[in-house]
């Protein structure tokens, strides 16, 4: 029952950390979304999974969220009423971009195999 909860919390959180960041900072023509966040059980300590794309670096980005953290529990706090306040820590997560230089390798692997030759309507391959 615990888990179930706790991937309420988790979900609950993430949906406000990213209206508040979203709200509260001038990103400067990037885009910085919540992806992810990974309470513990005791509800002392979470992590922020966030995702980065445009001008600023990630590790800008983590800075000036770690920099805010105390505001940003605090806003948290006021719209997620739990037993403890979780502190905080901000991650780079670069799936987003892992996941698209994937799709771009397998495209271009696609584009670049040898076509199989098309079997006459009605004919079956026999190896298979």
């Amino acid at each position: 029952m615990a888990g179930k909860r706790l991937d309420k919390v988790n979900e609950l959180m993430k949906r406000e950390i990213s209206a508040y960041i979203q709200k509260a900072y001038d990103w400067n023509g990037t885009i910085v979304s919540v992806l992810d966040v990974e309470i513990t059980e005791d509800l002392k300590e979470g992590r922020v999974w966030v995702g980065v794309v445009g001008r600023m670096a990630p590790a800008q980005v983590i800075e000036k969220l770690s920099k805010n953290r105390g505001d940003i529990q605090r806003a948290v706090s006021k719209r997620v009423i739990l037993r403890n306040t979780p502190k905080l820590t901000f991650k780079h997560d670069d799936s987003a971009r892992r996941g698209v230089a994937l799709v771009n390798l397998l495209d271009d692997i696609e584009q670049n195999l040898p076509k199989a030759p098309r079997l006459p309507e009605g004919e079956s391959d026999p190896e298979i």
